[in-house]
């Protein structure tokens, strides 16, 4: 895929949907980590479910510390994973408690090092609440990338580098946004809703769904 495809596929995004953010719900960037830690391998909607309590008293590390483990495993028993997450979300907070402040670290290393934040977990946070220029790979932005020809990749390390590389500066700091909505509500696993697409005619995917099926 060339450059001018690229860009006029991340215009037509930027027109559709100019300001995109992530459907978890949060309202600090405490709230932000640890909904994303949660979410891994699970929706978005689940997390939002199980965090909404949660989060009206929990706004901060020592907060979630004072609900202590057991109260807060069982409040996102919804969530798949929910016991390993929980162990990892009480041991994030006392880090953070212990060696930030109670802040969250606006530092890749730093977050990295935090029980149950990878890569992506941690590319979401620098993007979302600290503005930096990163891109989250989650199976959404792989498949996409994959099958448009936008930044195709044997692995989501190689797709993130190949889309630092290619898309457009001026798009960067929302493309990680849009191509996860493309992905999770137009250009599905099973059956990509490609007549409804907003650029199937810019796609290289060989074998798009056709009108009416």
């Amino acid at each position: 895929m060339n450059a001018n495809k690229r860009k006029e596929i991340f215009a037509r995004f930027a027109a559709a949907n100019p300001n995109p953010t992530t459907e978890l719900e949060y309202e600090n960037t405490f709230q932000l980590l640890i909904a994303v830690l949660l979410s891994a391998q699970a929706t978005d909607r689940s997390v939002n479910i199980a965090t909404r309590n949660i989060f009206d008293t929990c706004k901060t590390p020592q907060d979630i510390l004072d609900m202590g483990l057991d109260a807060f495993t069982e409040a996102i028993r919804t969530i798949g994973l929910y016991k390993t997450k929980a162990k990892n979300a009480l041991r994030t907070c006392e880090i953070l408690q212990e060696k930030h402040n109670g802040e969250v670290p606006d530092d890749r290393e730093a977050l990295e090092a935090l029980p149950g934040v990878g890569r992506k977990t941690a590319n979401v946070v620098l993007n979302t609440a600290f503005g930096h220029p990163t891109m989250a790979v989650d199976t959404h932005i792989f498949r996409l990338s994959n099958r448009t020809g936008i930044a195709p990749g044997k692995n989501v390390v190689e797709v993130e580098k190949k889309l630092l590389r290619f898309v457009p500066k001026e798009y960067m700091f929302n493309a990680h946004h849009w191509l996860i909505l493309h992905g999770r509500y137009v250009c599905l696993a099973r059956k990509p809703k490609c007549p409804q697409c907003g650029i199937n005619d810019l796609c290289e995917y060989k074998e798009k769904t056709p009108a009416g099926k």
